[in-house]
This record gives C-alpha cells, sequence and structure tokens, in this order.
C-alpha cells in the first residue's frame, strides 16, 4: 500500500497552469450536503419544531381560557384594600422579595444585576466545546442538580427565617433603617450566591461551570419566591398552607 502525497505541486517549466495543493483522506462526496459537525438545518429542522411550539402553547391558552372563568370584580373601593393584595403570578417573585427588604434593593439593584447577569453569559462562556448540550457533560449535570438542591433547600429557609425574625422589627430604633433593610438583606442574599461557588472553587471549575452554577441558582430561587407568594402568603400576607388560608380565601382563584 502506498503513502498518498499530502502536498504536491508542478514545476514552472510544465507549462501547466494550475497547482494541485493538497489531497485529503476523505470521499468526497461525505462533504456533500453536510454542515459543521453536531449541527442541523435552521430551516426546516428548528423552524418546524418552533411553529410546533408556538401552535401547541396557543392550544393550551386558547383551552385555559375556555374552561377557566375568569369575572371582573366589583369596582374598587378606596376606603377597603383587597387583603391580600398580589401582584400577577408572573410578578409574584418580585412581590415576594419585597418581604424581605427595601424596594430599592429587591426590586431595582437585584433584578438589574440577574439581567445584567443573564445578558454577559455569552461573553462570560464563549467556549463551542460542549455548546448547545444540556448542562455539557456529567460534570455539568452534577453542579446543575447540586445547585439545585441547594436552592431549594436555603432559600425557604431564608424565607422562614427573615418572616419569623426580620431584621427591619427587631433592629427599628437601634440601628438606621438603611442598615437593617438595606446592608443585612443584601449581605445575606451574597452569601447565599457566593457560598456554592466557595465549593465549586475546590474542583477548578471552567467559565461555563460557574455560570451554570448561577444560572441555576437564579432559576430555582425564582420559582421558590414565586411560589412561595403565590400559594403560602394569605391575609396581612403572611405564611399559611395553602388548605388552611383564613377568612376562606383561595390562592388559586389569583390565577
Amino acid at each position: 500500500m502506498t503513502n498518498i502525497p499530502t502536498r504536491t505541486s508542478f514545476s514552472k517549466s510544465s507549462g501547466k497552469t494550475y497547482t494541485l495543493v493538497e489531497l485529503v483522506h476523505r470521499a468526497p462526496a461525505q462533504m456533500v450536503d453536510h454542515g459543521p459537525d453536531n449541527t442541523v438545518f435552521a430551516f426546516p429542522v428548528v423552524a418546524l419544531l418552533e411553529l410546533l411550539l408556538t401552535l401547541g402553547v396557543s392550544a393550551v391558552l386558547l383551552f385555559m381560557s375556555l374552561t377557566i372563568n375568569a369575572p371582573l370584580e366589583e369596582i374598587a373601593n378606596p376606603n377597603q384594600t383587597t387583603d391580600p393584595a398580589k401582584a400577577p403570578w408572573y410578578f409574584m417573585g418580585l412581590q415576594e422579595m419585597l418581604e424581605h427588604g427595601h424596594p430599592t434593593l429587591m426590586a431595582v439593584v437585584i433584578p438589574t444585576i440577574l439581567v445584567l447577569f443573564t445578558l454577559a453569559i455569552p461573553y462570560i462562556d464563549n467556549d463551542r466545546q460542549g455548546s448547545g448540550r444540556w448542562f455539557t457533560s456529567e460534570r455539568g449535570k452534577r453542579i446543575a442538580r447540586n445547585t439545585a438542591i441547594y436552592a431549594l433547600l436555603v432559600m425557604p429557609a431564608f424565607i422562614l427565617l427573615d418572616n419569623s425574625f426580620p431584621p427591619r422589627e427587631l433592629l427599628r430604633g437601634i440601628v438606621p433603617d438603611f442598615v437593617a433593610q438595606t446592608l443585612i438583606p443584601g449581605a445575606i442574599m451574597t452569601a447565599i450566591v457566593i457560598a456554592p461557588l466557595l465549593v465549586l472553587r475546590r474542583s477548578k471549575p471552567n467559565a461555563r461551570e460557574v455560570v451554570l452554577t448561577l444560572f441555576t441558582l437564579m432559576f430555582v430561587s425564582a420559582i421558590v419566591f414565586t411560589l412561595t407568594g403565590f400559594l403560602f402568603r394569605g391575609p396581612g400576607f403572611e405564611l399559611y398552607w395553602p388548605w388552611n388560608m383564613p377568612d376562606g380565601y383561595n390562592p388559586f382563584l389569583n390565577l
């Protein structure tokens, strides 16, 4: 078996007007109709999937609009405030956060940081290796799972402790309101975010694993705050079990 030369050229005196630059060990037929590795065509593959997803979501919304009754309430009475006055479910997490700190911190600073972090993800993690795969690798799956479990344990504990021992009430008149409502809640939230990163640091993570940790923590925490405000907040915006709400309040009527 003879070796095929990878490069060859013709001498200037051969009279040829072309040069054979390189030969590759791959059949030309394999290159036909093939894009880069591990990719699919945007059309029609991805476009059809997006169309089916859009039709499915539209069907679900149409079914909900036909089966769930949403009557208008009576004209608002300025002398009688609705209790509890809840935001729509998609703002419920934000309203729950307002219970744990100053509005500037919980409704402006933290959401702004989260939005900027989400926008910065493509610039923080620009490695193409493993892109497009859920959690990138088995190690990524473990990181996401452990971070999700951490958030499911720590965030409800934070809500319960802050509800039972609110710094703004316990330290009222002792320290300035800025300390009780901004510095202390901000320090607690910062510690909650930094803790999993310190644990992850021992294994020398790459940028994607750090982003995966932070995004999982953000995503699961948002779910916890939303479900807490929607299901467990009753009259006076106090915490109750959903089946033990006073005054006959039903959280599901807030849909």
